[in-house]
C-alpha cells in the first residue's frame, strides 16, 4: 500500500515540474485576442521566405507552414524558439503592422524566465519591422536571460515578416 502512494505521489510531482513553466494555453490566448475567433490560417514557409526566416533564427527552420489568425488589420501568431536547450512558446498579436502585445506561453528552461514579466514584455510593443528586417527599436536584455531575450526578439522579427506576408498573398485555411 504504501509503495502505491509512494508512485502516485511521484507521479503527481512529475506533472507539476513540467506544468510550472505553461503559463496561458495557445487558444486561450487566441480566445482572448479577437472578441469572436477567426478560423485559423496558415502560410506556406517556402522559397525566399524560408530564406528569410532562417537568416533571422541563425539556423535552419523545420516548419512547413505557420497557422495565424486574421481579423481585418489584426493577426496573432504562436511561435517557438529554443531558449539555450528548450523550446520557449510566444503569443504575439500584430495590430496594423506594429507588435500590440507579446506574451511569454510557456517557458521550459531552468533560467531566463524573466522575459515573461510585463516589465520586459511590453517593451515589444509598438515595434515594427524595418526593411532589413529588423525591429525599429532596440529591446533591452536581462542579465542572465540573455539566449531567452535574443529568442523573443527573433520571434517577433518572424511574426511581423510572417504578417507582412500574409498580406501580401492569399492565405490558405
Amino acid at each position: 500500500m504504501i509503495y502505491r502512494i509512494l508512485i502516485i505521489c511521484l507521479i503527481l510531482s512529475t506533472h507539476s515540474v513540467y506544468a510550472r513553466g505553461v503559463y496561458q494555453k495557445p487558444s486561450a490566448f487566441i480566445q482572448g485576442v479577437f472578441t469572436v475567433s477567426p478560423e485559423p490560417q496558415v502560410i506556406w514557409i517556402k522559397g525566399e521566405l524560408r530564406s528569410q526566416i532562417e537568416n533571422i533564427l541563425q539556423h535552419k527552420y523545420k516548419a512547413k507552414r505557420v497557422r495565424y489568425w486574421r481579423e481585418k488589420n489584426k493577426s496573432a501568431w504562436v511561435l517557438d524558439e529554443i531558449g539555450k536547450k528548450k523550446p520557449i512558446t510566444v503569443g504575439i498579436v500584430i495590430d496594423s503592422n506594429k507588435i500590440s502585445h507579446l506574451k511569454v506561453l510557456a517557458f521550459r528552461e531552468s533560467r531566463g524566465w524573466e522575459v515573461r514579466y510585463p516589465f520586459f514584455t511590453k517593451q515589444f510593443n509598438q515595434l515594427f519591422l524595418t526593411k532589413d528586417n529588423q525591429l525599429s527599436e532596440s529591446v533591452d536584455g536581462i542579465s542572465g536571460a540573455t539566449l531567452s531575450v535574443r529568442a523573443l526578439r527573433k520571434l517577433a522579427r518572424i511574426a511581423l515578416l510572417l504578417n507582412h506576408k500574409t498580406q501580401s498573398t492569399s492565405p490558405q485555411k
